[in-house]
């Protein structure tokens, strides 16, 4: 196999496996209540910080997403809005990968607690009782912004610390 078809069917199975990873994990938390709404504990969430390691994790986080809020009671609004907040978390993270140090570290939750916390934010407020306020969305923001922040630092974090840590997760992770 030439090795540009090698590094592309990696590519596409690495993306398949984080997209299914991401949807199974999205409607685990489901089933405990804690998947959607204003306060998340999407155990998912922590594979943000695959984009770190490979380019797949991108189109893979994203598409596991929209697979995850296609069970959300928020309908169609969390389809785009979620899978959108995922997507440029997961971009972000991406792209800024080669930042080194304890600030590397913090930079895929950063991203992750931050589209999460204005795009949801926005989207849960919507459907307040009173509709969209700045109280509203202030509130909503903080709630899904500090459920993101714990699991991408709860497990997230450490998520990262063992795939560098173990040459074979690591390895696994590279195109």
């Amino acid at each position: 196999m030439p090795k540009q078809r090698k590094k592309a069917s990696v590519y596409i199975t690495q993306a398949a496996v984080i997209a299914a990873l991401y949807a199974a994990l999205t409607y685990l938390a489901s089933v405990f209540g804690i998947a959607y709404g204003n306060v998340q504990f999407r155990f998912s969430e922590a594979l943000t910080v695959l984009a770190v390691f490979t380019p797949a994790a991108v189109p893979g986080l994203t598409i596991g997403c929209f697979i995850g809020n296609l069970g959300s009671p928020f309908g169609i609004m969390d389809i785009i809005l979620g899978t959108l907040a995922t997507f440029l978390a997961a971009y972000f993270t991406y792209v800024t990968r080669k930042v080194g140090g304890k600030f590397g570290y913090i930079l895929a939750p950063v991203f992750s607690t931050l589209f999460n916390a204005v795009i949801i934010g926005i989207e849960i407020a919507v459907f307040l009782p009173e509709g969209l306020t700045w109280a509203g969305f202030a509130i909503s923001a903080l709630q899904v912004g500090a459920g993101e922040l714990a699991v991408c630092c709860v497990l997230g974090i450490p998520l990262r610390i063992i795939i560098e840590k173990t040459p074979g997760l690591k390895k696994l992770f590279k195109i």
